[in-house]
């Protein structure tokens, strides 16, 4: 789960992390308020959005006078932004925040993440503040520098300081450096994290250590635990598809092809995508139904699948085990009842009560749907039956044209 930065800073305040004055807007009126009671020379205008590249994208604007800052609020609200996070669809701005402006000495980067090749939480920093991380570790990996963290000990202050310094802070500052660290290692832990990231970390003129933007991710199987961070959920901001499947309590990627996959276990389901692709498709979807699949289940993941027109087909590959074959094709009938096959379905499937599962779905004489003995053939068919689709569809808005 993300949440927005003001959301992100107002965290780590209550962790003693040092951030900007600032409040979010829904509306230049406010955005304007807000400004007038910060009461300083200048007034950062920000986009809101689960994004990161909004600098570039036009979606941070200073403003030195409340005037400008109701008419930057006023051009940025209801606007699509595009970064090269959000993808050519972009994302619609509807909330800012508005804050002091800072006087910056340097920028530096801060980040933090689970390694899992190591089990252990990475902290890492760089003196290359403001720029893409991922841009620095593949042009200048000497600039990065990493502290792994021993889950028994936690950060400890020797490592805080000792990255403090590889980052290159002045020595006066290297102890409130650390301490940030150590607090912001904290609230990692804490509210179960699975990302902090503050880019850029600022050195201000008067040597001030601040959060001038921060970034936060939680780990959606602990939320349980904190129905504080569940409540900052912007469901305007999550893919309709995942957000409905979440509810589902089926495991959704919206990953952007028009071949839908519908399978059973993690591993499978890479392996589907994998094949798809190897075969010319492109996988529309990561789709794990689970070890616990009833026929509505399976109903609501097509549902969530046919909900837009970037489906073209669907591949149905299911090996049953705890999930049972007739159970898959019951669903699939009851999709077909309760929801109408609008695309092709092509299904595979094997393992338990797998002669009964063919049955149902032989006997229900489905015309949409394709039976394929096995993996390789079931995807090769799915992508040439997406194909034919989409042809279709090219041709008849040609037609309309």
């Amino acid at each position: 789960m993300n949440i927005h930065e003001y959301q992100a800073k107002q965290l780590m305040k209550w962790y003693n992390i040092d951030v900007p004055n600032g409040q979010p807007a829904f509306n230049p009126e406010e955005a304007a308020r807000i400004a007038k009671g910060l009461e300083t020379p200048l007034a950062v205008v920000k986009a809101q959005i689960h994004a990161g590249g909004r600098g570039k994208a036009g979606g941070v604007k200073l403003a030195h006078t409340i005037d400008e800052v109701k008419f930057y609020a006023s051009q940025l609200l209801g606007k699509t932004l595009v970064t090269h996070q959000t993808g050519p669809e972009g994302k619609v701005v509807n909330r800012l925040l508005i804050e002091e402006g800072i006087n910056i000495a340097k920028e530096y980067y801060l980040g933090m993440v689970i390694d899992r090749d190591t089990a252990k939480i990475v902290m890492m920093g760089s003196s290359e503040g403001g720029m893409e991380i991922e841009k620095v570790a593949a042009e200048m990996p000497d600039r990065i520098a990493y502290e792994y963290v021993d889950p028994c000990l936690g950060l400890m202050p020797f490592q805080a300081k000792r990255l403090a310094y590889r980052m290159k802070f002045p020595d006066n500052v290297i102890n409130k450096v650390a301490n940030l660290m150590i607090n912001l290692y904290t609230l990692f832990i804490e509210k179960d994290c699975s990302l902090v990231e503050i880019n850029p970390l600022v050195l201000t003129t008067d040597k001030r250590v601040i959060a001038a933007d921060a970034k936060l991710n939680f780990d959606d199987s602990a939320l349980y635990r904190h129905p504080e961070i569940e409540a900052l959920r912007d469901e305007s901001e999550e893919d309709p598809k995942e957000r409905d499947a979440a509810k589902a309590s089926l495991s959704y990627v919206n990953l952007g092809g028009d071949v839908a996959c519908m399978v059973n276990g993690a591993g499978l389901a890479m392996a589907t995508v994998d094949i798809i692709k190897t075969y010319g498709g492109s996988p529309a979807n990561f789709l794990d139904v689970g070890g616990d699949s009833t026929v509505e289940k399976i109903a609501e993941a097509f549902r969530i699948m046919q909900s837009d027109d970037q489906v073209h087909s669907v591949f149905v590959n299911i090996f049953g085990g705890i999930n049972k074959c007739d159970v898959i094709a019951s669903g699939i009938v009851a999709a077909a009842e309760k929801v109408g096959l609008k695309v092709p379905v092509v299904a595979r499937l094997d393992g338990t009560n797998v002669k009964e599962g063919r049955r149902i779905l032989e006997e229900a004489k489905l015309p949409m749907v394709h039976m394929a003995p096995k993996m390789e053939e079931g995807a090769k068919l799915a992508v040439e039956l997406a194909a034919e689709v989409k042809a279709k569809k090219v041709a008849a808005e040609g037609k309309e044209a």
